[in-house]
């Protein structure tokens, strides 16, 4: 098999490329693993390279395995001696073998995350620091952001600006110090000790240039600093080093990923050989289209002109709807309409958004329609951590007894009442034969035997507040009491001061959200209605988990993977881009590349959706339709009827209209139902009307269908046709 058949020109000029630096320009949808792998079967049975001195580098285990893969097939048997893998495991392998040359025993072990916030917690009492003023997730994120520009402890303090990084440096010098004497490292250590080897040990880093004579590296544009000089350093006595990536898709800057990585690798290497894989496999024409005229307002990139041979495709259909409601059951009406034409699988269909909280709506309607879906590499929005924590304060606020709910959040935040504490009072409990909280209300103010007075005193403050929460519960509205819940025990302080935590706490406001449809409901009814409703939407064990079923994911997650149908929705300023980019030109060129991501993910169809009106950070808002959809030609838009539009006006894109002038377009032309009226439904089948009611601008039917169920249905997007 010649290894260049079914490359095109320019693939196979990647290839080829084998002397010295040589930067690929790798489009969406390029083929950029196929020539990465190509290339290295090149390299070894057309150059005749030992594999042995071959370096290819990935972000991914994912990514290593498919090419290892691929590479068995290319050369077979010569791949074992090859160097592959990720960032991570290749320094550890090195680590390993040089490690004691800096003081690492080969047999360190390598700490995650829950190993090194019990470091940080401990690192912050040896310094005799209050943990619920230094948050350990705030704490263990500075000093990962410290190790990926490779600044040590005593470095971090010299540099240090605020009290803050002050504490910082000294928690990250007591946590280097336990990991010492642990002979552990943590990821980022894998990553910045090779550094710091090849640094001090020119005779190790000689050893190691001199064997790799080729160093290849995915995803380019992902790299940090420590990871930039990394690969420097290894490819500093051949310079063959050969990276792949493309300006467009970084995506990761939250991860310390640099972009100037890609963008000065000319400057860094003025004779790199520079290849642009421009034609795409995946998409079609329009789309393409569409995400060129997305991507061309950024500054900060190398302009690529991406073409196929595929079809021209159908514009994109850009829709707006009336809340997020409506966003959610026009994705699953739009879904179930398009299985049922048999033009797609339900595994055939993404759903992309850009933040965590946005998938409560979309997960919600998808449960209502008995829709199958699944949630990539995330958690279901009721699963959530921080979601969890408040409602099972809320619990407790209806029902003090709650065991399960009083040990999930007597802790959180930290309030000194450790695992030991909670066996003494399980003890007691059980001892004198009443609950936990109970127990807890037996507890001596000054401290016994049993607790010490600071503990003995924790318990009562935390009864005490739970009765303040409760008496409260009688007199204010849901809403009145969420606030007061989640500010008076520190629970959004905590949140916000933790790792990630503005995500975390809008995922905290979109339950809020959920819980102003309660506000109207008399203070007590209002607490039970909500719980009850939480509950029955978390409980999806009755949901149809089968291969094939609709993918719900972030835009962030999604990259790297294809769909042949991609919706993305939250299409509005404030979402997407997100409001925390307005004020920063780098954050909202990164917002719209994470758009183009989105886009490019699609072979054949795209929607892009939005609602006028949308709950953001617990608030009800009309949001405007995201600034990136003013960049798309109308001729490569088909926009839904959602809106009332002035058909005389010229065919110029609508988005660039006085937004303020649109209104939602009333509900018209929705079949009369009424309770014994037989229907039916494209996925669901054929059913019987149990009832049909007004509900806001639409109409609701309950209907009981055969071998589905009963279901909820909304007449505007159920698309139900009457029969007998």
């Amino acid at each position: 098999m010649d290894i260049l058949d079914g490359l095109n020109p320019a693939q196979r000029e990647a290839v080829e490329a084998i002397g010295g630096p040589v930067l690929i320009l790798a489009g969406p949808g390029s083929g950029k693993t196929r020539v990465i792998t190509h290339r290295v079967a090149y390299l070894v049975r057309v150059c005749g390279v030992n594999p042995h001195r071959i370096m290819a580098v990935t972000f991914t285990n994912k990514a290593a395995r498919e090419m290892e893969e691929r590479l068995r097939s290319l050369v077979s048997g010569s791949v074992e001696s090859l160097t592959l893998g990720t960032f991570h495991a290749i320094c550890a392998r090195i680590l390993r073998r040089e490690g004691e040359e800096i003081g690492i025993a080969p047999k360190f072990v390598i700490y995650d995350e829950d190993d090194q916030l019990s470091v940080v917690k401990r690192s912050l009492e040896e310094c005799q620091l209050d943990p619920k003023q230094y948050t350990p997730r705030a704490i263990l994120s500075a000093i990962s952001a410290a190790k990926s520009v490779t600044l040590a402890p005593s470095e971090y303090l010299q540099r240090s600006h605020s009290y803050f990084e002050e504490v910082v440096g000294r928690v990250y010098e007591r946590y280097q110090q336990i990991l010492g004497q642990s002979n552990a490292l943590d990821f980022d250590d894998l990553l910045m000790k090779a550094v710091q080897l090849f640094r001090n040990k020119p005779e190790v880093l000689s050893r190691y240039q001199s064997r790799y004579l080729h160093v290849l590296v995915d995803e380019f544009q992902d790299t940090n600093l420590v990871q930039y000089e990394l690969m420097k350093h290894l490819a500093g006595k051949h310079r063959n080093l050969c990276v792949v990536g493309d300006p467009d898709q970084s995506i990761y800057s939250w991860r310390s990923a640099d972009l100037r990585n890609i963008l000065n690798f000319e400057k860094d290497y003025p004779d790199a050989s520079v290849v642009l894989l421009e034609q795409n496999y995946r998409s079609t024409q329009k789309i393409l289209q569409v995400a060129s005229n997305v991507i061309a307002a950024n500054r900060e990139r190398k302009p690529k002109k991406l073409w196929t041979e595929n079809e021209e495709g159908d514009p994109v259909t850009v829709v707006e709807t009336y809340t997020e409601q409506e966003e959610a059951q026009y994705v699953v009406g739009e879904v179930e309409q398009l299985v049922s034409q048999g033009k797609v699988r339900l595994a055939e269909c993404a759903v992309m958004f850009r933040t965590n909280a946005q998938s409560r709506a979309l997960e919600e309607a998808f449960i209502r329609y008995g829709t199958p879906y699944k949630l990539v590499a995330g958690t279901r929005f009721y699963e959530r951590r921080e979601v969890k924590d408040v409602i099972a304060y809320l619990r407790l606020v209806q029902n003090p007894q709650d065991s399960v709910s009083l040990m999930r959040v007597i802790n959180v935040p930290g309030r000194g009442i450790g695992q030991q504490t909670l066996s003494k009072l399980s003890s007691q409990a059980r001892s004198r034969g009443v609950s936990q909280l109970d127990a807890m209300r037996l507890v001596e103010p000054g401290g016994n035997s049993v607790f010490a007075p600071r503990i003995a005193q924790s318990l009562l403050d935390f009864v005490k507040m739970l009765d303040e929460f409760a008496a409260r519960s009688r007199e204010l509205k849901l809403v009145e009491l969420f606030d007061l819940v989640v500010e008076r025990s520190g629970y959004k302080k905590y949140i916000l001061e933790g790792d990630s935590g503005e995500e975390r706490w809008e995922n905290v406001m979109e339950l809020r959200t959920v819980a102003q449809d309660y506000n109207d409901l008399p203070p007590p009814e209002g607490l039970a209605a909500f719980l009850e409703k939480v509950t029955l939407v978390s409980d999806v064990d009755g949901l149809d988990q089968s291969k094939d079923s609709v993918t719900l994911i972030t835009l962030h997650q999604a990259k790297g993977l294809e769909f042949p149908v991609v919706f993305i929705a939250g299409m509005e300023d404030g979402v997407l881009p997100h409001f925390r980019s307005f004020d920063s030109p780098a954050q909202m060129e990164e917002e719209r590349r994470l758009c183009y991501v989105g886009i490019t993910r699609a072979k054949s169809k795209v929607y892009l959706v939005r609602a006028f009106r949308r709950g953001l950070m617990g608030r009800s808002t009309v949001g405007q339709p995201s600034r990136f959809l003013e960049d798309i030609p109308s001729n490569l838009i088909n926009s839904s009827d959602f809106w009332h539009r002035d058909d005389s006006q010229p065919a110029v894109n609508p988005y660039s209209w006085d937004r303020k002038s649109m209104v939602p377009a009333p509900v018209t032309e929705l079949p009369e139902l009424k309770a014994g009226d037989k229907v039916r439904h494209a996925r669901f089948g054929d059913g019987v009307v149990v009832s049909c009611q007004q509900a806001k601008d639409d109409f609701e039917a309950v209907i009981a269908f055969r071998g589905s169920g009963v279901k909820k249905l909304s007449l505007s997007f159920a698309r139900l046709e009457k029969v007998g």
